[in-house]
């Protein structure tokens, strides 16, 4: 069975994300459990953590489906302690929300090297970064994000998330998103080459370790490195690969999140993709 939603708003608190996910008939979602465009945010109350799990449960939304994203501003592989310093406190901090939110998954981008150290030792920092946030929780995988490669960052070979993923130690809690618009423009043909992307990821990787889906069209054309999510059929990744993959069983019982950047659409969308993954 296919779990689609989106990436929907908690603002005024994320208690409201389950209700914006179940209005346009989602079956997963995303959220951000803190403003993520701030490095310190108030804490979760007890009121916002008991309705967000109350609601969760009235509209059948379990853990396994919900895909939080970590703030933008974090950059675990970043070059100087400072920044790192900085990282990787509100990292922790994103993984213990989590915690309080009883959710078991948590997506992040892996970082930046910045020109300022190399690749390696960037991946490097990022594993070092989770095994210190997973030292301090329990129950919440760290989830990678793969990325379009776009300036300094790290991430958009699926090499450099086998790299991390053999630095951390608990193997148990780390994983993988793929995001297709990211996947396209860092160089991975998905629309014309689909089975051998997918078995070049598992042969790097390992599909074992996937743990969610971010599912965009994308403005930018393959192999641009440039990261522009588009709503699905509207950019230069045909409807086709959406059907396709929504009908590959391969990818049943993990969330499948579109960050599309027509809101009005999700609805629309995420009905259409639920009928194809039942064709």
């Amino acid at each position: 069975m296919k779990h689609i939603g989106a990436h929907v708003s908690a603002s005024g608190g994320v208690e409201n994300a389950p209700v914006n996910a179940h209005a346009i008939g989602a079956n997963a979602f995303a959220l951000f459990t803190k403003n993520q465009r701030q490095w310190v945010s108030p804490p979760l109350t007890e009121k916002s953590i008991k309705l967000f799990k109350e609601r969760c449960e009235e509209y059948g939304f379990l853990p396994e489906y919900i895909l939080p994203h970590d703030s933008y501003l974090i950059n675990l592989g970043h070059p100087e302690e400072e920044g790192l310093a900085k990282s990787r406190t509100a990292f922790l901090d994103e993984m213990q929300r989590c915690e309080q939110l009883g959710l078991k998954l948590l997506n992040f981008h892996p970082g930046s090297h910045l020109n300022k150290i190399s690749p390696e030792a960037c991946l490097d920092r990022i594993a070092e970064s989770i095994n210190i946030a997973l030292e301090k929780t329990q129950g919440v995988t760290a989830v990678i994000e793969n990325t379009a490669g776009q300036g300094s960052n790290m991430g958009f070979s699926f090499y450099h998330l086998r790299h991390i993923i053999d630095r951390v130690e608990d193997k148990s809690r780390v994983g993988f998103c793929i995001d297709t618009c990211h996947t396209f423009t860092a160089g991975y043909d998905l629309v014309n080459d689909y089975e051998n992307v997918w078995a070049e990821l598992d042969e790097v990787i390992g599909l074992n370790y996937l743990r969610g889906i971010h599912l965009n069209d994308s403005k930018k054309p393959l192999a641009s490195h440039v990261d522009r999510h588009d709503s699905l059929g509207k950019g230069l990744m045909e409807m086709g690969f959406f059907s396709k993959l929504m009908r590959d069983p391969r990818f049943d019982n993990i969330p499948i999140i579109l960050e599309t950047p027509d809101e009005s659409l999700w609805a629309e969308e995420i009905e259409w993709l639920r009928k194809e993954s039942e064709k």
